[in-house]
């Protein structure tokens, strides 16, 4: 049955970073997290050299082929191999391979075949725990490899804090660049250990899908490289990734595919990205000036760049001078040197059965450490499987699975889908060069949070309603120990969500159920933040986020204490939508035409700082999250380098002060000088540690001025580059960005 029916807007590390430990449990041992960090596959030279030496063999037609996606289209027959989604056919004679590509932000998607479907990419964010990031991108890898896939385009490094109603907001790794990037380079990491091209997506500021091709993000030059584009610096920089995909939308009036401040400048240029720039679906607007502006390889679809329907078009740009030959051979060469970095030259996929009891394991245990504890009035959680003698389980198709984000990021689950629901579109929604809506369906993962609850109860009994009679859900709550609602929100590339309310009635639901009975507990299944007018009329909220293959045994196990929530918010819950930068999506006027995006409203004070500026209190604060446990933080220390503007240290003794085993994440944020024009502080590095009850542990993090995500610096626009600014820096230390006190200040002169 087809519960839902709603209006939607639509589509028109290193170590020295922030040195990121973990105290194992039961022993004092340290492990940087870092340190199983497989490198990317080293070439046999160096890849450049390996790049210009074939380079040099091919022909103008043979580089021409290289630079462009062929997906057959009728009358033409001939399929891509494996399934792939985009195909650019190799070179045997050269022995050049060809170039398999596949969406997989959350596992191998496209409906190339049945793989692991791993927790949204937020929910892995969520987890503040690169080891876990490292083992995502594996299983990717792993995945994509065993298909017969060579590249996997997923890697959305976008900032969601600039538009949390965004439908693709469960891709994405979170507001904040620091956090995302150094997630994303660690699950690139992870993909690349596979011999697999990885990439990020959507360069630059594709922060919403309402109007996507038209959108034209206004912005400055300080805020984008203090935000959005610092987020694919760290991502790139830190990973070695060799592929960019530009996005749809327009930047200060140019193309993102055709953009050469942002392509060559800042992205080839200043970051010093050594990868090729593969433009998105549909995304390319011209032939030799998107090539000039950094374009390098169009994928699938292009009218006029260098597809089916243009295929001189390059060739006759070199002839008659519009562009240089060396330009061809530049973008030849940042393709070919992608599969040599990358392992892809000389290590073929070998299609083969995945590993899937393993990377469902993984799959869970991300959950595991992803979901987030939100609210435990009179510490309702953990359930006691003794004590509560009947449990009413309602709403979400909590009896056969749960929910998982749509788009081309769908993954299709090991097992099938457990329930195929209709696309959630309006009629008519406009998809101009983009996924069209109806080609999207609502796919729940096959793991039933019933029957888990059932096994991990077994004295109880345990009632399923579906929610869609609130009188009749509410009298099943009335007589049970115990409610659990599962309250759930469909998300997918295409389309954005109105507002930041659950749809279909469920808010007046969860109001029912807690009217009937104080001990309701709400799990959320869902792809980003949500308002929650029924917040305190309910014992405990558990944020699931789209939890993947093995969601329900999670969840399970979250709620009954097996697993204790460790999880934090890796993006902020707004109040309302009046406290966001933009109450009303920007949208088209119509299917044709530009319209501004305006993105100086927030600039470069994206999430928790645009609510720190604005003196906005959130429904919950970026990092936050709770425990069946408590911790302490004392004896903080500070200690700047010799050299201040080199950076700092600071240490905190944590202490685990309840009764269970837990993890804690010590947050570290900085305050840079008044009078700069900064946000009132930034996350800096941060710590994951595991403690049993009654442990302590000392907890270092080092912080240099040197990283990818110039943590002391701001962007000059005077000078063009990252600068220290002289003055007094604050370090705060605290386990959410609205809870922490100051260790101390040092001063740059």
């Amino acid at each position: 049955m087809h519960l839902h029916s709603r209006n939607w807007l639509g589509l028109g590390i290193p170590a020295f970073a922030f040195g990121l430990v973990i105290a194992l449990a039961g022993c004092n041992k340290v492990v940087s997290t870092n340190s199983t960090t497989p490198p990317p596959p080293p070439p046999s030279t160096d890849p450049d050299q390996e790049a210009d030496a074939l380079l040099a063999q091919m022909t103008q037609a043979q580089k021409l082929q290289l630079v462009h996606g062929n997906v057959p289209l009728p009358p033409d027959p001939t399929p891509p191999p494996h399934g792939a989604p985009y195909w650019v056919p190799g070179i045997p004679a050269l022995g050049i391979p060809d170039q398999l590509g596949a969406d997989g932000p959350a596992g191998l998607g496209d409906g190339v075949g049945q793989a692991t479907a791993l927790p949204s990419p937020l929910a892995g964010a969520a987890t503040w725990d690169l080891t876990q990031a490292l083992k995502y991108g594996q299983v990717i890898g792993s995945e994509t490899s065993a298909f017969g896939i060579n590249e996997s385009l997923g890697g959305n490094v976008n900032l969601i804090g600039r538009e949390p109603r965004d439908g693709r907001a469960f891709e994405t790794s979170g507001e904040d660049p620091y956090l995302s990037g150094e997630t994303t380079a660690q699950r690139l990491l992870g993909v690349q250990s596979a011999n697999i091209i990885a990439g990020v997506k959507h360069y630059l500021l594709n922060d919403q899908e309402t109007g996507r091709t038209q959108a034209n993000a206004v912005i400055d030059e300080r805020s984008a490289r203090e935000s959005d584009v610092l987020a694919f610096e760290v991502a790139l920089t830190d990973s070695g990734a060799q592929m960019a995909m530009c996005s749809y939308n327009l930047v200060n009036a140019v193309a993102a595919c055709q953009n050469d401040h942002f392509l060559n400048d800042v992205l080839k240029g200043d970051i010093g990205f050594a990868g090729f720039v593969l433009s998105d679906d549909y995304a390319t607007e011209s032939s030799v000036p998107a090539a000039l502006a950094g374009l390098d390889q169009e994928q699938s679809y292009g009218y006029y760049f260098m597809g089916i329907w243009s295929q001189e078009s390059l060739a006759a740009g070199i002839a008659n001078g519009d562009m240089p030959a060396s330009r061809l051979d530049n973008m030849v060469h940042r393709i070919l040197r992608a599969m040599y970095a990358s392992g892809v030259m000389k290590n073929a996929a070998t299609v083969q059965p995945i590993n899937a009891a393993a990377d469902a394991a993984i799959a869970q245990a991300v959950e595991e450490q992803g979901a987030v504890l939100l609210k435990n009035a009179g510490n309702q959680l953990p359930l006691s499987s003794t004590a509560a003698a009947s449990i009413a389980v309602i709403g979400s198709h909590a009896d056969v699975g749960v929910l998982s984000g749509g788009g081309s990021a769908q993954v299709t689950p090991v097992g099938g889908a457990a329930l195929t629901l209709p696309p959630e579109c309006p009629p008519n929604l406009p998809q101009p060069g983009g996924l069209a809506c109806t080609n999207a369906s609502e796919i729940y993962d096959p793991s039933s949070p019933l029957n888990a609850i059932r096994a991990a109860a077994p004295g109880a009994k345990v009632t399923y309603n579906d929610g869609t009679n609130s009188s009749a859900a509410a009298a099943l709550a009335g007589t049970s120990s115990v409610a659990i609602v599962f309250v759930n929100d469909w998300e997918s590339e295409g389309m954005d969500r109105v507002d930041l309310n659950f749809p279909d009635n469920q808010d007046a639901l969860v109001a029912a159920v807690a009217a009937a009975n104080p001990h309701t507990v709400v799990v959320l299944e869902n792809g980003g933040a949500h308002v929650m007018p029924w917040l305190s009329s309910v014992s405990a909220v558990l944020e699931a986020w789209y939890p993947g293959q093995q969601g329900g045994t999670a969840i399970a196990n979250l709620l009954f204490g097996s697993v204790n929530p460790s999880g934090k918010l890796p993006i902020t819950f707004p109040a309302s939508v009046s406290q966001l930068p933009r109450p009303v999506i920007p949208s088209p006027p119509s299917t044709t035409g530009t319209f501004d995006v305006d993105y100086t409203v927030e600039g470069l004070n994206v999430g928790y700082k645009w609510y720190a500026t604005q003196n906005l209190k959130p429904l919950f604060a970026f990092g936050y999250g709770l425990s069946y446990t408590t911790f302490s933080m004392t004896n903080l220390q500070l200690t700047p380098d010799a050299s201040p503007a080199s950076g700092f240290q600071v240490s905190v003794n944590l202490a685990n002060t309840g009764t269970a085993a837990g993890a804690e994440v010590v947050q570290v944020y900085l305050g840079l000088p008044p009078g700069i024009g900064e946000p009132p502080m930034r996350l800096v590095g941060w710590s994951k540690v595991l403690l049993q009850p009654g442990a302590q542990q000392p907890v270092t993090i080092t912080v240099n001025a040197g990283s990818s995500s110039h943590p002391l610096s701001y962007w000059n626009t005077t000078t063009g580059a990252w600068v220290v600014a002289p003055g007094v820096y604050t370090v705060y230390v605290g386990n959410s960005s609205d809870n922490v006190k100051a260790a101390g200040t040092f001063t740059v002169s």
